[in-house]
């Protein structure tokens, strides 16, 4: 049977795919096989994506980046960093949320991984396309969520938030990860884990520290593969 989540951010830029890879690699190693789909991606430079999310994707898969490869994984991609309606606009493309539902949903019917992670893009009330969200995209699927939150200042009421959006809708929360600023003048992260946690509920809450090991995946891997 397979386990699968969507990956959704508090705010953008927050290291959705930092934690979507480290858990495609925890559950690689536990000799789980792995699906995954991001479906749209702004910002992607076609000259050289190897650093881009679906290459970072493709890589923590074990999968060679060749075009066919990258179709799969992210079929629709824009070259401006602006929400993907904005950058789909700029050349002159469509974006119906029903066809890239309707692509999500036929990916996840036909799966036979182990675990199948898709990775949503911005934050959870990001638009999707001209006329839906992110949220909307994820009621549609109906998954369980990993909300992965930042460590900046803010970030606690952002993450707070769109647990209090997810729950409102009735959208299963598998875990929340929290993912440690860069900033050096981000706010004690520790105490951040610790606050997002206390009005949490019963949401397993995970710290992801910047850098060093990832060991933090397995015990997110553990939560996911057991609702």
């Amino acid at each position: 049977m397979t386990t699968a989540l969507f990956i959704a951010g508090g705010h953008t830029d927050v290291g959705k795919t930092h934690v979507a890879c480290a858990l495609i690699r925890a559950a690689r190693a536990g000799a789980l096989s792995v699906e995954a789909l991001k479906p749209i991606a702004s910002g992607f430079d076609a000259a050289d994506w190897s650093a881009s999310d679906p290459g970072r994707l493709l890589g923590a898969l074990g999968l060679q980046p060749t075009l066919e490869a990258l179709d799969r994984i992210t079929p629709w991609r824009f070259a401006a960093p602006l929400a993907p309606p904005m950058a789909a606009r700029l050349e002159s493309r469509d974006l119906p949320l029903s066809a890239v539902a309707e692509l999500c949903a036929a990916r996840l019917a036909a799966t036979r991984a182990d675990l199948f992670v898709l990775e949503g893009v911005g934050g959870l009330m990001s638009p999707l396309t001209d006329d839906a969200t992110g949220l909307d995209l994820m009621l549609r699927l109906d998954l369980p969520v990993v909300l992965v939150g930042g460590g900046y200042l803010g970030a606690i009421s952002h993450t707070l938030t769109a647990i209090e959006v997810l729950r409102t809708r009735w959208q299963a929360v598998a875990a929340v990860v929290v993912s440690q600023d860069a900033d050096p003048d981000a706010p004690d992260f520790a105490g951040t884990v610790a606050l997002v946690a206390a009005h949490a509920g019963c949401i397993p809450v995970i710290a992801a520290p910047r850098g060093g090991p990832t060991d933090w995946a397995n015990e997110l891997l553990t939560a996911v593969t057991t609702i």
